[in-house]
């Protein structure tokens, strides 16, 4: 088995959990931080083009 394989295997067991399982728990939170980072980096361009004229008169 590689490193990464061993390390998830240990982690499994410490957690009660399959490998599988803890996979899916991976992904399932990746998938969800993505998601929002997506929304946030829409939201900042939506702000950046509504307000960036006046963020420049600003300066």
């Amino acid at each position: 088995m590689d490193d990464q394989t061993e390390a998830l295997k240990r982690r499994a067991e410490q957690e009660g959990t399959s490998m599988h399982a803890l996979l899916l728990r991976a992904v399932d939170g990746y998938l969800a931080r993505t998601a929002q980072q997506a929304i946030v980096r829409r939201a900042a361009k939506e702000q950046a083009a509504k307000w960036g004229e006046l963020m420049e008169r600003l300066k």
